[in-house]
């Protein structure tokens, strides 16, 4: 995040509507860009499938396959996005770049080993044929890849290149897809491919990026899970967040307004689609979080910390406090006041909106979708919180938001498919992200009171000694590292171990 800010504040300082739409359009790639590319090709495929006439069974079990490559490849990559986050922002403020690159291989390979235990049975005994299952399967790996990337990215300042390969990835996608029309080639298979292409073009071109700035290295790819044992929080927080996001649509595939498509590929499109509507209303104030804070907050928040790494004077670190938490609140009241009228716009002009693009529409999706815009509304804020939390280190608040939201919003929802009316379908996600509003609101409140206690009593007097399940894992998985590192270039190994870094 560090080097959003950085890249956002340069862009800031220059006068101009173009650079104001830079530093926007920058911090919405970097924050929103892979979820909004998947948005835009399953709406883009869905539309292009419909105008060459295949059949609605292939339409739907297309949608199916993209819909749940997004979810594995989304839900995977929580596990491991915020844990990755701290120990690359660690490697980088202590200088060492070289242990950057090791870090993302290590996670992704872990990503993928998991994505072809959990992923591969479920098309097994749903998709129609073993092309579609490699072509779901390489899709789910490759966002893998591009949302584990993204991880990296935000420490890179090349703002041009970055926007190049998004381009690049959403043209060369639907080009692929239009000359398989023309030539006649169209096919569930032939969009899947397009959509594969296009993620796999980014990913490659992000890859080359990342080479670029960070030196390569061989040093150990799995050093970032010792992390996992020193900040348990972390791991689970992440991923829970996730959960409580979309937890209630999977919910939804298993109730009332379920079908079932082929084998495990279900749907609820009377509440998925207002869902994915309704979601796309936090990407506005997403977007204001990065731009507003990061740029605002960041740097009060750096001279803070600073004043006491740095032994400055108990009036100055006082003064450099309030400024701190004052920037913060109007920053947060902002965010707060921009997302409540775009709600707002969300619901009285998206309704219409809706009718006019879903023709038929039922009167229960309308109601949930409004309901979900109320809900995705407060989740934007709440989230922004939960990050100031993450922020101060208060990992312990913000786990246990994050399970107070996924637990009432899954088991909420879970209740009403069992006994629930369905007019009310959206308010076990609603309930869910008020709660955790309102705790995460007065854990910061009570947080931010005693900064300089919280602060200094996290400091170890002396440094503990690392160990837990995930310590003995990154041992194993070094020496296995190390051991094919001698097989395959003896010298790289020997040199490694005589710098130590078989050790870090």
């Amino acid at each position: 995040m560090a080097g959003i800010g950085f890249s956002l504040k340069k862009l800031f300082s220059k006068k101009g509507i173009f650079n104001l739409c830079k530093a926007y359009g920058y911090s919405g790639i970097v924050t929103i860009g892979p979820m909004l590319l998947g948005i835009i090709f399953l709406s883009g495929i869905s539309m292009l499938s419909q105008s060459i006439g295949l059949s609605d069974y292939k339409r739907h079990i297309l949608n199916c396959a993209l819909t749940y490559s997004l979810m594995f490849a989304f839900f995977i990559t929580s596990i491991f996005d915020m844990v990755v986050t701290r120990y690359v922002s660690d490697r980088l403020y202590e200088g060492k770049n070289e242990m950057v690159m090791p870090s993302f291989y290590g996670a992704v390979s872990i990503e993928l080993v998991i994505c072809l235990i959990t992923y591969t049975p479920i098309l097994i005994v749903s998709v129609e044929n073993f092309l579609q299952l490699i072509l779901c399967l390489w899709f789910a790996m490759i966002l893998m890849v591009v949302w584990t990337e993204m991880i990296f990215i935000t420490a890179l300042k090349d703002f041009s290149s970055i926007v190049i390969s998004f381009t690049i990835s959403l043209m060369s996608g639907f080009l692929l897809a239009l000359i398989l029309i023309v030539l006649g080639m169209a096919s569930m298979e032939g969009f899947l491919l397009s959509v594969t292409v296009a993620y796999g073009i980014l990913a490659t071109r992000m890859y080359m990026l990342m080479l670029d700035y960070f030196p390569k290295s061989s040093r150990s790819y799995y050093s970032f899970l010792r992390y996992i044992d020193k900040y348990p929080e972390l791991l689970a927080s992440g991923f829970l967040m996730k959960v409580g996001l979309l937890g209630h649509v999977l919910v939804m595939y298993f109730g009332p307004l379920n079908v079932q498509y082929r084998g495990l590929f279900y749907g609820a499109p009377e509440y998925e689609v207002p869902a994915l509507i309704a979601f796309a209303s936090i990407l506005i104030s997403t977007i204001n979080f990065v731009v507003s804070v990061e740029v605002n907050f960041y740097p009060k928040y750096s001279n803070y910390y600073g004043l006491f790494a740095y032994k400055g004077a108990i009036k100055d670190i006082k003064l450099a406090e309030k400024d701190m938490l004052r920037v913060l609140s109007r920053e947060l009241a902002y965010l707060a006041s921009k997302q409540v009228f775009t709600t707002i716009i969300f619901i009285v002009a998206g309704t219409p909106l809706v009718e006019y693009l879903f023709p038929g529409v039922s009167s229960l999706s309308l109601a949930i979708y409004k309901i979900l815009c109320v809900g995705y509304g407060v989740y934007a804020v709440a989230n922004a919180v939960h990050l100031i939390e993450l922020y101060f280190d208060d990992y312990t608040g913000a786990f246990i938001g994050s399970l107070l939201f996924a637990g009432i919003s899954v088991a909420v929802t879970t209740w009403q498919i069992l006994y629930g009316n369905e007019q009310f379908y959206g308010m076990g996600f609603f309930s869910g992200v008020i709660v955790f509003y309102f705790y995460i609101i007065t854990r910061l409140n009570w947080y931010s009171r005693k900064l300089p206690y919280f602060l200094l009593s996290k400091q170890n007097l002396i440094q503990a000694e690392e160990k837990g399940f995930f310590v003995k894992l990154s041992k194993i998985l070094e020496a296995i590292q190390s051991r094919e590192t001698f097989k395959d270039k003896p010298n790289d190994y020997i040199n490694n171990t005589i710098r130590g870094g078989t050790k870090q």
